[in-house]
């Protein structure tokens, strides 16, 4: 049903393949000229010989966070403009497949990894002690708390409309097919982080985990016909991540309240994740929204229907 929600907008090829191009532009040219700006009046030209992780060292940390996420909050709006007067869609039929947007959905996703995150932190911090560094300052934090609580939320939003909303429906309606959307927006979601230090500091190993993530925020959409639950679980992560623990070799170094200071290593960090840790919170949204027919969820035919009926509530 979600999927199939494109339908009642304009589908061609075309539209699609423009509407990339544009919301690409819209995050990358105007998202990140400011920063850039910001950076040659303070260090010059030779700014551009920097490497990602030297760029981001120019900056007071909090407002190079700021500028970072300003060019996803760009491209949100870009997507959004695509999305109504491109496709002539409304937001709300690129967002869920009910009537209207569940928050209580979202506010679960968003709960569940929260917890985790804070769970497991602050088990690690007990047990290996030696591996952190206490980094919170009162002023810098509660200004990241502020940046976070506005601009993250809005760099998840992006990349979920962007890959669990706009593209899956888009792919899906001219596939004809359920499996293929999530197939493509998962490894292209993954291979969005491509240049992200951490891909630098441990190997393209660590791809799967950021593939995998995107099949899981994948599944979790076209099982529950509706993006809440995505939404709220990649903002929880990258929220309490920014506001938690930072280190010098990731993509978020924030005035956050840990400072990580080991060796990290791909290995079992990832493994983990992807075949106890994702599987655990799937199985949990399962039994709380009931969920049957995955076959059917996740391989089954796209094809224009008669009417569009909304689901009941559950």
């Amino acid at each position: 049903m979600f999927i199939k929600l494109a339908y009642k907008a304009k589908t061609e090829w075309w539209r699609y393949l423009i509407g990339v191009i544009i919301i690409f532009l819209g995050w990358q040219l105007f998202g990140f000229l400011p920063w850039l700006g910001l950076l040659v009046l303070e260090a010059g030209p030779q700014v551009f010989t920097l490497t990602q992780g030297e760029m981001m060292q120019v900056l007071d940390s909090n407002l190079t966070f700021f500028f970072l996420l300003l060019s996803f909050a760009v491209g949100l709006a870009t997507l959004f403009f695509v999305v109504k007067f491109l496709h002539e869609q409304k937001i709300k039929d690129v967002t869920t497949s009910r009537k209207k947007v569940d928050w209580g959905r979202f506010f679960f996703g968003f709960s569940i990894v929260a917890v985790f995150s804070l769970v497991t932190t602050i088990v690690d911090y007990n047990m290996q002690p030696e591996d952190y560094l206490w980094n919170f300052k009162t002023v810098p934090f509660l200004i990241l708390v502020a940046i976070a609580l506005i601009m993250v939320p809005l760099q998840t939003s992006f990349e979920e409309y962007l890959f669990r909303g706009y593209l899956m429906q888009g792919i899906g309606v001219l596939a004809g097919n359920r499996w293929l959307p999530l197939v493509i927006t998962s490894v292209i979601f993954g291979g969005m982080h491509i240049f992200n230090p951490e891909v630098e500091k441990l190997g393209y190993i660590i791809m799967a985990y950021y593939i995998g993530t995107g099949f899981l925020l994948g599944i979790m959409t076209l099982m529950d016909e509706g993006m809440e639950l995505a939404l709220g679980f990649h903002a929880g992560n990258n929220l309490i991540g920014a506001l938690l623990i930072t280190a010098d070799w990731t993509a978020f170094q924030t005035n956050s309240v840990l400072k990580d200071v080991s060796d990290p290593s791909a290995g079992w960090d990832i493994l983990v994740p992807l075949l106890v840790v994702y599987p655990v919170f799937l199985f949990l949204m399962a039994r709380t929204y009931r969920w049957n027919n995955w076959k059917e969820r996740i391989f089954g035919k796209v094809s224009p229907p008669q009417t569009i009926n909304y689901p009941e509530e559950i």
